[in-house]
């Protein structure tokens, strides 16, 4: 690329600059606000001591190892909306919600059967007994939320890929305030209510799962009442042709979410093999940073839109200029978490708990996280900018030998082969993500030549009418 071509790609990424960040602000709060009702959980359940938290930890790692994979399909529509809303077809947009709760109708039954056998198996795993005692009636209360997690995910993803992001970040900062209550209600046992600790936040965990859905439904019927956008006259006609395009986009992408997650899910279920201390400090470093997480999160989601609309306007050379932005917002902010988690290692983790043994591990365990917080943005904004533009199949590999053929084995080798425990487990888990951030950032940027060369192909959306 010569002077001229990248002082123009400067300026294009200048005049993108505004645009994405008025789209990531409200999408960027919502990952917030979805993580933390997760740390909200912990702080309610944390008074009952390292046991309660770890089941916390265990519960959440168990659901979202099988939950998360059903939100994933729906993933396509990130692209498949965005695309046509790029286009100017709005009548697509309304199909493709269409299509995707009837995906959801049937990913959303075979999860919960997952989650119920899960449950049933759990003390078969070798866990801690005492967190998993704990653990299990947490789980079983927040598997009756997955319809209304499903639900929600489909609108978010059609209401994002137009571009209409306030109401996601609405919804998510409200659930907060009912979760909250939930806690303070269920865990404790006030209002009349029983105190049912760790179960009695799963419970509230739900509730608000349902209220997040409902306020997504609601807010989208009211408003395309108001606009006439013709949502409420779309075909609800299943086209089994729409259905397997989503699905073929969405699996990889559920395949990739499935096994990141899964990775973490059990680097958490080995260190509940380990002492309570152990999983308690491992699940705050975790919080920790899954909260710094949900910036490139956030970036991800508004590249992939932008990405995605600019491809279906027909300006390839825009969808590039738009991912290198996410980019370079993502390894910014996660540049400057990664210098504060090393600063700070003794706050953050006092944060959480008053356990002095919890919060010695965790300061140390926080200074690994810091190390990896640069390429868990690059791989999270990438993996989003690629989704933007049809392709869920190079982060699902790269996902695929970075965590479990590189990372995870060298964990357990190090925590229970050389004696390191946790920290060793964390050792792995950072460099599996040093490996895929920069495989997802070289993966980008082939994508992103060929848009600027005008080679790229789009992948195509249609429902089929």
């Amino acid at each position: 690329m010569d002077r001229l071509e990248k002082d123009s790609q400067r300026r294009g990424m200048r005049r993108e600059l505004g645009p994405m960040l008025r789209l990531a602000g409200p999408v960027v709060s919502a990952e917030l606000g979805w993580m933390a009702m997760g740390i909200v959980d912990t702080i309610f359940v944390g008074r009952l001591g390292a046991e309660a938290i770890g089941a916390v930890s265990l519960g959440n790692a168990l659901y979202f190892a099988v939950a998360i994979f059903g939100m994933g399909l729906l993933l396509g529509l990130d692209a498949l909306v965005s695309q046509a809303h790029g286009a100017g077809d709005r009548r697509e947009c309304h199909d493709w919600l269409v299509q995707g709760l009837y995906l959801t109708a049937i990913a959303c039954p075979a999860s919960m059967l997952l989650l119920w056998a899960v449950d049933a198996n759990s003390g078969r795993l070798g866990l801690n007994a005492v967190v998993l005692e704990q653990a299990r009636p947490f789980l079983r209360a927040m598997t009756w939320g997955t319809p209304a997690l499903f639900v929600y995910a489909a609108f978010r993803r059609y209401l994002q890929g137009m571009g209409m992001v306030k109401p996601v970040m609405a919804a998510l900062l409200s659930a907060n305030v009912v979760n909250a209550l939930m806690d303070w209600i269920f865990v404790y046992g006030k209002l009349g209510a029983p105190a049912m600790g760790v179960a009695g936040s799963g419970w509230a965990t739900t509730i608000s799962r349902c209220y997040m859905a409902g306020f997504l439904v609601v807010f989208t019927l009211i408003h395309d009442m108001r606009t006439g956008r013709g949502l409420i006259g779309a075909s609800l006609a299943p086209r089994l042709a729409a259905i397997g395009r989503l699905f073929a986009i969405g699996l990889p992408a559920a395949m990739h979410i499935l096994l990141e997650v899964g990775v973490f899910a059990l680097a958490t279920s080995l260190a509940g093999t380990l002492d309570a201390t152990s999983l308690a400090a491992h699940h705050v470093v975790l919080d920790v940073a899954s909260v710094t997480f949900m910036i490139p999160l956030g970036l991800a989601n508004a590249g992939a839109i932008r990405v995605g609309q600019a491809i279906g306007r027909g300006e390839p050379a825009a969808a590039s200029r738009a991912g290198w932005t996410a980019l370079a917002l993502g390894a910014a902010f996660m540049a400057t978490a990664g210098v504060l988690m090393v600063a700070f290692p003794r706050p953050l983790s006092a944060l959480f708990t008053d356990d002095a043994g919890v919060i010695a591990l965790a300061s140390r365990l926080m200074l690994l996280a810091a190390a990896f917080q640069l390429f868990d943005g690059l791989q999270g904004v990438a993996t989003g900018a690629l989704r933007g533009a049809g392709d869920t199949r190079t982060a699902m590999i790269c996902t695929l030998v970075s965590y479990w053929l590189v990372g995870l084995p060298l964990g357990w080798y190090l925590c229970f082969n050389e004696g390191r425990g946790v920290d060793g487990l964390w050792v792995g888990l950072a460099l599996g993500l040093l490996v895929a951030g920069l495989a997802l950032l070289r993966a980008w940027s082939r994508t992103a030549a060929a848009l600027t060369r005008g080679e790229f192909r789009m992948a195509g959306a249609g429902v089929g009418h």
